[in-house]
């Protein structure tokens, strides 16, 4: 990266080493970062802690009403046509394990 350049990770944890990122904002390798989401998730790397360039919110990145509402509205659509009920019968529309909606056979 660019030393001007700024991180974000609202992803996952686990996809910054939190260590090496506070190295490289001590040293100037990078010039920022900003953080909704720590490796070792609850607890913030201290060395992070410590440095002026970087801003760390407490994994509420997805805390919008408009954001929240969609999600609960997701999860009843999920719950609903695992029951076999509505339009969506049978065929949730984010399923974590697919598979199992193919049957026995298909579950590897």
């Amino acid at each position: 990266m660019k030393s001007s350049a700024t991180l974000t990770n609202i992803a996952r944890g686990g996809v910054v080493d939190d260590a090496a990122l506070a190295v490289a904002l001590h040293e100037g390798s990078i010039a920022a970062a900003g953080l909704d989401v720590f490796e070792g998730e609850p607890l913030v790397c201290p060395a992070l802690l410590a440095q002026k360039n970087v801003v760390l919110t407490p994994h509420i990145g997805s805390a919008s009403v408009n954001t929240r509402r969609a999600m609960a509205a997701l999860c009843v659509d999920n719950l609903i046509a695992a029951l076999g009920r509505g339009p969506l019968a049978g065929k949730p529309p984010t399923p974590i394990n697919p598979q199992v909606l193919a049957g026995p056979a298909a579950i590897v």
